[in-house]
């Protein structure tokens, strides 16, 4: 049975995806003593799972760091941010499937299932998109799935953010190890991110960020730098 009550007050502190989007920083420095729990930490992977990805092949796989045997195995992977290592709540490695077209028939049967998509049509885009997927070189499918899952991580850092937490996003770590090292396939699962999951222990720094009117070309370039160009008003 659902506990309603405790379900309404995680929602009442809850903060807006605006405020999300202000408030989130990059945290360094994580209270050690927080712990998320397993069912909230899911429900926010459901959550920022909601992102796009090509084709709907959600190719993000999630390696969580929780355990201290765990995290020794990751630290000597990190270049840097050892602090986050050892005190965040949860250390998120995102990869990416290069044989995410694996799941294809679970997602498109479920959709067709659901009535999401009529029957036949699952059925039509089934038989395109696994073996146009299967034809891509590794480089292009590797660009494929980093693309898919930086949108996710962005969703999860915002996400995260709603149920009052904090994350770094990490990018500095032996790529070329990390995988192996967890007993994953290397030939299959491309690290991308690691996300450090937590309560802030000291907020994170502000920064200056450049007004969207300085980085826009308006139609077209003219060999300026972006900012440069002309804006019209639109009638």
């Amino acid at each position: 049975m659902t506990d309603q009550p405790a379900k309404d007050q995680d929602n009442a502190n809850r903060i807006s995806l605006s405020e999300a989007i202000t408030s989130r920083r990059s945290v360094r420095n994580f209270d050690s003593a927080v712990h998320i729990t397993h069912d909230e930490l899911l429900g926010m992977l459901d959550e920022a799972a909601r992102a796009p990805s090509s084709v709907n092949m959600q190719p993000w796989r999630f390696l969580i760091v929780e355990s201290e045997e765990a995290r020794k195995k990751l630290l000597p992977l990190m270049r840097l941010n050892k602090r986050q290592t050892r005190d965040a709540s949860d250390l998120i490695v995102i990869f990416g499937d290069l044989e995410c077209y694996r799941k294809a028939e679970e997602i498109y049967g479920q959709a067709a299932e659901r009535g999401i998509l009529p029957r036949l049509m699952a059925k039509a885009q089934l038989a395109a998109i696994v073996p146009a997927y299967r034809k891509f070189t590794r480089e292009k499918m590797t660009r494929v799935v980093h693309i898919d899952s930086s949108l996710m991580a962005m969703q999860l850092m915002l996400v995260a953010r709603e149920h009052g937490y904090d994350t770094n996003p990490i990018g500095g770590f032996e790529e070329d190890r990390i995988a192996e090292t967890f007993g994953l396939d290397p030939n299959r699962y491309v690290p991308v991110i690691i996300l450090a999951v937590g309560k802030a222990a000291k907020p994170g720094h502000e920064s200056y960020r450049l007004p969207a009117r300085e980085l826009i070309w308006w139609n077209d370039a003219h060999g300026t730098e972006p900012g440069q160009g002309e804006e019209k008003e639109r009638l």
